[in-house]
């Protein structure tokens, strides 16, 4: 079931591996309510192709970014633009830090074509979207993203720094980072550092 909308749905897409560039665009085009205004764009030129055209969704290839936190800076600069972001098979853990960071979508690059679609529409609106589990259907999400600083302290902790180092460099008190760590594993859910340091 695809979602009627009034204009077409502006796309960038990212650089992928040739079949999956080649069945994005064929989605693309064999729906009149999607638009794509560039394609593939690589990850350096990403920022150029969004500034210009001011898509209303980016399609982006996790396996391009050199950190998850590079979403948050895309997200940041480019708020009306939804980054939906496909990973080779990533977990529903993975994909709610991915949204924390400020993607909308996450999804698996062998999504179906009918999900791959709907989640295009639900995005476009803002709806965050992750897998489905155990092939039910694609139901928006809504984690929390994390806060500028919040990034920050996850970058650190990944890192594998201390809470009074990560004070230290922050310089802020010890107890405020335990506080946005909790803060962390709840948005992220997870709940110990080492899972922390395993994430994308």
């Amino acid at each position: 079931m695809t979602l009627a909308h009034t204009q077409p749905i502006s796309l960038a897409v990212g650089e992928f591996d040739d079949i999956v560039t080649v069945g994005l665009q064929s989605l693309i085009e064999g729906d009149q309510n999607l638009r794509l205004v560039a394609g593939p764009v690589s990850q350096d030129g990403l920022v150029s192709v969004l500034s210009t055209f001011h898509p209303d969704v980016a399609i982006l290839n996790f396996g391009s970014l050199s950190t998850a936190a590079d979403l948050r800076g895309l997200a940041e600069r480019f708020p009306d633009t939804a980054l939906v972001v496909l990973a080779s098979n990533p977990s529903s853990g993975e994909c709610r830090r991915l949204i924390g960071f400020g993607a909308t979508a996450c999804l698996a690059m062998s999504t179906e074509a009918r999900d791959m679609v709907n989640a295009i529409y639900l995005a476009s609106r803002g709806m965050q979207v992750l897998p489905p589990a155990d092939d039910q259907e694609y139901e928006p999400s809504g984690p929390t993203p994390l806060t500028a600083r919040e990034t920050d302290v996850l970058e650190l902790l990944q890192a594998g720094r201390s809470n009074a180092e990560i004070a230290a460099d922050l310089h802020v008190g010890v107890e405020t980072v335990r506080t946005h760590a909790r803060h962390i594993y709840r948005k992220l859910g997870v709940s110990t550092r080492r899972e922390l340091r395993s994430s994308p």
